[in-house]
């Protein structure tokens, strides 16, 4: 089960457009243990997860370890900054991760450590009216997004750099997550191991007020999400 905005969708769209055998492989974010060991299965040639944050990254190492993969890695980093040299990978892919304040930032260091014709896969929140009530606007402000309109966000990568190959509305799956969200915050917590509580305690804490806005009171006109499988050009 991928608990991230956008669900398996993501990635079954990535699968069914990208190919990863004998290539090098960085996933961004949090939460994405589950996409990284279903990717290993294609045969890349590496897999480097990387997060912000400490509790994830002492989860995910748990979670990789209790799968038995020896070859998946997972590092701490700013996303912003990361340890990479220029040129390092083949495949870049995001779920949710990038679509906040330090955007700009962030998208500029992936263009710096992706090869030329190289793939960058991206799942981003995303406004779907261009002034959304202020409740939804909280929730973004509380959960450290910045949503890009639904009508910009092609042309932001294309102007970062980027060739769109592909694309897809995944605006539908978010009712999915959150209603899932909610489950977990409920009755799913004490399913989870003294390790895992930590982390996802606090993660499904953090989304308990958006699931809420999202499902009884209309942020599911204001809120999307968004997938472009891009290539990156020249430098």
């Amino acid at each position: 089960m991928i608990f991230l905005p956008g669900t398996d969708q993501q990635l079954k769209f990535f699968l069914n457009t990208t190919g990863v055998e004998n290539k090098k492989l960085l996933i961004i974010g949090s939460g994405t243990v589950t996409i990284a060991l279903e990717l290993f299965e294609y045969r890349p040639l590496e897999i480097i997860i990387i997060t912000e944050d400490y509790d994830s990254f002492i989860t995910m190492r748990y979670e990789i370890e209790k799968s038995g993969n020896k070859d998946i890695k997972v590092r701490m980093m700013d996303f912003t900054n990361t340890d990479f040299r220029t040129d390092s990978f083949e495949i870049i892919y995001s779920q949710g991760s990038v679509s906040g304040p330090e955007r700009n930032k962030i998208v500029k260091e992936i263009k710096k450590i992706l090869k030329t014709g190289g793939t960058y896969c991206a799942g981003e929140i995303i406004k779907l009216k261009e002034d959304p009530p202020l409740f939804v606007k909280d929730i973004w402000q509380s959960s450290d997004l910045l949503p890009m309109p639904d009508k910009d966000i092609e042309n932001y990568y294309k102007e970062k750099g980027f060739e769109i190959i592909d694309r897809k509305d995944l605006s539908y799956t978010l009712k999915d997550f959150y209603k899932r969200s909610e489950k977990l915050l409920t009755d799913g917590i004490d399913q989870l191991s003294k390790e895992e509580k930590s982390y996802n305690k606090k993660l499904l804490k953090k989304i308990s007020h958006e699931s809420n806005v999202y499902l009884r009171l209309g942020g599911s006109e204001s809120m999307g999400f968004k997938v472009l499988i891009m290539r990156k050009l020249q430098s």
